[in-house]
Parts: C-alpha cells; sequence; structure tokens
C-alpha cells in the first residue's frame, strides 16, 4: 500500500471479548480500503489467527497488576512505560489517522501514546460496565462506544450506544433459520470463556446426564473446556452414553451455534452479541469473579426480553441447571419465541457504526 493510504491503530489485547470485536473493526477498515495495525501485547497474539493476514500486528509490552508476585508488580510501570515509547516512536513515524482502542491492558501503550501525541481517538467498551484500562481513558478520547446498553460511564463521559461489532463469521450466520427442539436430534453448545470455564466443567456435564430420557437421547454437545479439565468432562460424557465433541477452543463457533437448538454459556459480552445476531435460546451463567459484576450487566437485554434464562453461580447446581435445560428443550414454542427475542436484541449493524464513528473523526467521507 502507498504512503496515502489511511492507517488504523487498533489496541486490544488480554481475553477473546476485546479481540473479537477488534477483528470485526479490522475486517470492516479493510474493506473500506484502510491499512489496519493491531497493537497488542504476546498474550494477546495469541488471539490472532482469526485477523486478515494483511493486518500488520505490532507486539508491545504491557502489564497488569493482577498477575504475578511482588517484583513483577514493581516491574509493571517500567513494561508500561516501555511500552508506551515504543508505541510513540512508531506512531511519530506513521502518524496513523486513529487509534481506536477495545480494552484489556495491552491496550494501554497504544492508547497512552496517541493521548501523548493528540491524535483522533476512540474507545470501545463492550460491557455494561467499564474496564479498568478504558476507565483510565474515558476522559482523554474523542469518543466512547458503547455495546451493551445502559452502561454504566463517569458522569461528564457521553457514551454512544452501538452495539457490540462481531465478526464476519458470525454475520454470515445472521438470523440462521432455527430449528425448534423435538423428537429428534439435538445440539447444545456449551461456552465458557477465556476464563472461569471450570465450574460449567463441573455443573453442565451432570446436568445434561440428568435429563429425563426423552431428551437425553437426542442430544449430542459442543463443550469448551480446559485442557485441564478435557479428560473427564470428554470421559464423562462417554460414560453416560452423551454424544460430546470436547475442546478447548472452536474455531468454528458461529456454525455450531447457528446448529444448536440451545447455548449455555458464560455471559461476555462477545457471546452475548453473537447469540443475538444468530438468535439462539440461551442459559447465561455470569463469571462471579467478575470484580464489577459486568457479565450480569451484559446478560440483562437477552434476560429482560425473554431470550435467556440467568443462573448466577452462587444459584448453579446440577438440579437447577438440569430443570431449565429440560424447560427449553421441551418447549418447542417457547424455544422458537426465545430465538426470536434473541435475534430483535441483535445488533448487525454494530460494526458499520463504528466504521462510521471512525470516518467521522478522521473528518473522511463516511461510506456504507
Amino acid at each position: 500500500m502507498n504512503a496515502k493510504t489511511p492507517l488504523i491503530v487498533i489496541a486490544a489485547g488480554g481475553t477473546g471479548g476485546h479481540m473479537f470485536p477488534a477483528q470485526a473493526l479490522a475486517e470492516a477498515m479493510l474493506r473500506k480500503g484502510w491499512r489496519v495495525k493491531l497493537s497488542t501485547d504476546a498474550r494477546g497474539a495469541r488471539y490472532t489467527s482469526g485477523f486478515p493476514h494483511v493486518v500488520e500486528i505490532e507486539q508491545v509490552n504491557s502489564a497488569t497488576f493482577a498477575r504475578g508476585g511482588l517484583l513483577a508488580k514493581a516491574m509493571v510501570p517500567l513494561r508500561i512505560l516501555g511500552g508506551v515509547i515504543s508505541a510513540s516512536r512508531a506512531m511519530r513515524r506513521e502518524r496513523p489517522d486513529i487509534v481506536v482502542g477495545f480494552g484489556g491492558y495491552p491496550a494501554i501503550p497504544a492508547m497512552a501514546a496517541a493521548t501523548v501525541l493528540g491524535l483522533p481517538r476512540m474507545l470501545h467498551e463492550q460491557n455494561g460496565v467499564l474496564g479498568r484500562v478504558n476507565q483510565i481513558f474515558a476522559r482523554r478520547v474523542n469518543k466512547v462506544a458503547c455495546g451493551t446498553w445502559p452502561t454504566d460511564l463517569p458522569g461528564d463521559v457521553q457514551g454512544i450506544h452501538i452495539g457490540n461489532p462481531v465478526r464476519k463469521t458470525v454475520l454470515d450466520r445472521a438470523g440462521a433459520p432455527y430449528i425448534a427442539p423435538g423428537d429428534y436430534p439435538m445440539s447444545i453448545l456449551v461456552m465458557g470463556g477465556s476464563q472461569g470455564a471450570r465450574i460449567l466443567s463441573d455443573v453442565v456435564p451432570a446436568a445434561l446426564a440428568s435429563l429425563p430420557q426423552n431428551l437425553l437421547r437426542h442430544i449430542s454437545v459442543s463443550h469448551q473446556a480446559r485442557d485441564e479439565d478435557h479428560g473427564r468432562v470428554t470421559e464423562f460424557y462417554a460414560t453416560h452414553g452423551i454424544r460430546a465433541d470436547v475442546k478447548p477452543f472452536f474455531h468454528d463457533v458461529p456454525r455450531r451455534m447457528s446448529e444448536a437448538q440451545l447455548v449455555i454459556s458464560r455471559a461476555g459480552a462477545s457471546s452475548i452479541a453473537d447469540i443475538a445476531v444468530i438468535g439462539r435460546p440461551s442459559i447465561l451463567i455470569p463469571l462471579a469473579a467478575a470484580v464489577r459484576d459486568e457479565q450480569t450487566a451484559n446478560a440483562r437485554g437477552l434476560v429482560e426480553a425473554g431470550a435467556a434464562a440467568l443462573i448466577s453461580e452462587a444459584d448453579l447446581s446440577i438440579e437447577h441447571l438440569s430443570r431449565e435445560v429440560a424447560k427449553i428443550l421441551d418447549d418447542p414454542d417457547g424455544a422458537l419465541k426465545m430465538s426470536q427475542e434473541a435475534l430483535a436484541q441483535g445488533r448487525p449493524d454494530a460494526t458499520q457504526k463504528l466504521v462510521n464513528l471512525v470516518f467521522e473523526l478522521t473528518n473522511k467521507e463516511a461510506q456504507t
């Protein structure tokens, strides 16, 4: 690409929840003819396999106080400062047209550098509560785009509700026809997200095995489980005669979700967005360890619309989950209505709205 090609730097990392909407924007900006650079750290780089190959991956130093011992925590400011200096040098050299942050501590260096250099900059917050990094920069950017509404923002910060961008592979399955539960093979997708999947591996297999035989004999399961849980989860399903595909990560979640009669999931913002855009009934189990309880806020829209059942970790038991699963699979009309209500909550235009904000901030002509 020539030197006049506009450049967007996307800053994100840490988890798929930050990286998936970042990937959606990257895909869209490439289609607009822009050059795209992703600024992340080594941990964030592990989530880049789905990004288009022409996206330039720039790894910078960053760190978090949430991990490591005293020495590691003492080194955090120095590692972040090193990352900021590196990002600043790169931005002085290339002068990106805009920097867009999606949260996660790997986003700190690029967002800080853009702030120091006075470049156009924007945040996208996926959750109903600002993450720690986005809290730092919310007052220092030109716009704050929100995925979940309402979003808890500082009193002097105005958010713009656009929804959560989803990847092209999800958009390709948007509104896929739903086959309601019945007396035939049924699929259940179990997603634990990048954190806290262990409790799902502890409870979900036993809850499904407790289903009445008229339901149990028809179900197959796609279950996302951590590596350390893979063996016992696989063995449990096999011992109880349940057809199951157990993996630490599914690269084809959109296909599996579109074929599912029910999704059992954490309430991460990206998972909620995928469920709504494709349109599937779900049972949501928010991560209790989330300090700001953002996953409960994320789930609120689907739950209040009647598209999802919510079970807190405190209330999660084999018996409770089994009852909720049976209630949905035993009621085809109700399950169909849940899928329709989920679809009504979806925002498949979220990526385009974010693109339009990019054009607005860079004084370039918005494209549809």
